[in-house]
């Protein structure tokens, strides 16, 4: 990626009140490089345009880099296309973060990128959620867990609170429609042993103002875990979808 990248990478973390350094500028640049390389073989992003992949992708991932305690263990759930793995794993090199997706090819795309960029604390699990969370060895054993665009909230909840320990935080990212579903989870908290308490509103800030406003809102809505999710949760996931707790 050239110069200019970088200097439209550092305009829009400057715009969004996000710290960047040279070395975080430098990786992220390499992230674009990579990315769009291979996506060219498989389908990572819809988003191709560099500067929108810096406020998009970039921007929006950062927003959580301030959520999670040093050196918490990290849950991506539905990791995709690694956001905001890859982006939490540049911002935060404290983090031990493990990147969850059901598909295998995009969980060795992860791994090989985050192998190239000298990020040490990612591991990626080809797994699907509602099974990691019957799992003993992932059962309430991350400190934070995070989810981007992989479902509505109160399904969500059910796939990623199970694996949060006693006292750590699921921390979801959305977008329209936020303050919705966050009305229809209420219930899914409580079931599965957790409550808000914190929901942060925004708009990302555009500084090259090519994307309308309102398909830059966002909200990020924050779990705490006070005590163990019952046994029976998380569901099979056509349950869990058909009748949503």
């Amino acid at each position: 990626m050239d110069q200019n990248f970088s200097t439209d990478l550092t305009r829009v973390f400057f715009a969004n009140q996000l710290e960047l350094s040279e070395e975080q500028g430098r990786l992220f640049s390499f992230l674009t490089d990579e990315m769009l390389r291979v996506n060219g073989q498989m389908n990572l992003t819809a988003v191709t345009e560099p500067r929108e992949i810096a406020v998009k992708h970039y921007a929006d991932c950062a927003a959580i880099a301030d959520l999670p305690k040093i050196g918490d263990t990290v849950c991506d759930i539905g990791a995709g296309a690694g956001f905001p793995t890859l982006p939490l794993a540049i911002l935060r090199p404290d983090l031990r973060i493990t990147a969850v997706d059901s598909t295998e090819k995009r969980m060795r795309y992860v791994a090989e990128t985050a192998s190239l960029l000298g990020l040490e604390g990612v591991n990626t699990l080809t797994a699907r959620a509602e099974e990691l969370g019957k799992n003993t060895e992932y059962r309430e054993a991350f400190d934070f867990v995070t989810a981007r665009a992989v479902a509505p909230l109160n399904i969500l909840c059910e796939l990623c609170l199970p694996l949060v320990s006693v006292g750590g935080r699921f921390c979801a990212l959305k977008s329209v429609g936020g303050r919705e579903e966050l009305e229809q989870a209420k219930n899914a908290g409580a079931c599965l042993g957790a409550s808000v308490t914190e929901v942060r509103e925004f708009f990302l800030k555009d500084p090259f103002a090519c994307m309308p406003r309102d398909a830059l809102r966002r909200m990020l809505i924050v779990f705490e875990k006070t005590k163990p999710t019952p046994e029976q949760y998380p569901r099979r996931y056509a349950k869990i979808q058909s009748k949503p707790l």
